[in-house]
């Protein structure tokens, strides 16, 4: 090929890159400027913005009213009455994360320099099915530590990997060598209890060491105007198998209400492959990828604008169903035994 014909394919190359790389930004540009209108800072004034930037960019407004009857208009209704000029910062606070928790999201905060508004009842009206000394007895004082994680065989030849987090980034090298390790093992326990989430590129790459070939795991929409229906098509997500070491044998997931956001996407994938089984209680769901604007007061809020579903389109927004269900049984764990792990223990 001569060296006009090479330079012309690289141009159109570079043309198409940067044209991809102008339209994310652009998109992004559009999503992050939520709010053009300008408001007072007064307590009438942030209330109203706060109002319209969920209003114009919060994605799950139509599944809520489906599942609990949702009115935001209502909402507004009912707590634009509730502000007046003479509030002191604290009770603009309270009346505005009230108003929050009406969405009932975990990944809906309000951030100023004294509190976090949170709305936290999707796991703490829940049984926790976890205890950290239960899982320390398991694990006793010899266990492998990798990448935030927790590992070791049982005595029974079972894995047990310990992922509580996914706010870590997981090496290839560092997964290589904790599946190495793992691999004389008959069956593998991940256990996901009390993990809140993190990357999602964490999620994935775990999750990509149990497949063998590119696996439709779920979808993405973005939003793109300001109604509550504007959104894009429905972007498909795939799991790509890791080059590295994969796990062939069956495994099990043990869940309780707090594995949220990453986490819960993580479940959803694992519930796309055929040797994984889900054990414990639904998930909390946390199924809208973030996003963050600012009050003219300067507290920030956070909330979700990009919705996921499971590879049948349904909304995992609140939580994910196990394949068998069961709860930490207060007579085991008296006995120094973890009613989800033996029970995954009997599924190998």
């Amino acid at each position: 090929m001569n060296t006009r014909k090479k330079m012309a394919i690289h141009d159109k190359k570079s043309s198409a890159v940067y044209f991809s790389l102008f339209t994310f930004l652009f998109s992004l540009f559009l999503i992050s400027c939520v709010s053009e209108e300008e408001y007072a800072d007064t307590p009438q004034g942030n209330f109203e913005a706060l109002w319209h930037i969920i209003d114009e960019h919060y994605c799950f407004f139509d599944y809520k009213n489906h599942e609990y009857g949702l009115d935001w208009n209502e909402v507004y209704t009912r707590y634009a009455r509730q502000f007046d000029s003479q509030m002191t910062s604290r009770q603009q606070f309270e009346v505005l994360t009230n108003m929050l928790s009406e969405l009932r999201d975990g990944h809906v905060n309000l951030y100023t320099s004294f509190d976090m508004g949170r709305y936290w009842s999707w796991y703490e009206d829940y049984p926790s099915n976890f205890s950290a000394e239960l899982i320390d007895q398991y694990l006793g004082s010899d266990y492998q530590i990798a990448v935030g994680m927790r590992y070791r065989v049982l005595d029974d030849n079972i894995g047990y990997l310990r992922c509580s987090t996914f706010s870590n980034e997981f090496g290839e090298g560092n997964l290589d060598q904790i599946f190495l390790y793992l691999a004389p093992c008959r069956g593998l326990i991940i256990d996901l209890r009390d993990n809140g989430g993190g990357q999602l590129t964490s999620a994935e790459q775990l999750a990509a060491r149990f497949t063998n070939e590119e696996t439709l795991v779920g979808y993405m929409q973005h939003k793109t105007g300001r109604g509550h229906n504007d959104f894009s098509k429905m972007e498909e997500q795939v799991i790509k198998p890791s080059k590295g070491i994969r796990w062939q044998k069956p495994v099990c997931v043990l869940t309780n209400r707090s594995v949220f956001s990453a986490a819960n996407e993580f479940v959803k994938y694992m519930k796309c492959f055929p040797q994984a089984t889900i054990i414990g209680d639904h998930t909390g769901g946390g199924a809208g990828m973030p996003f963050s604007s600012e009050l003219p007061c300067g507290w920030a809020i956070r909330f979700s604008a990009c919705p996921m579903f499971d590879r049948n389109r349904q909304s995992t927004e609140f939580g994910i169903d196990p394949d068998i269900s069961v709860s930490l049984s207060e007579g085991d764990s008296r006995q120094g035994i973890d009613t989800l792990i033996e029970t995954a223990r009997k599924q190998f």
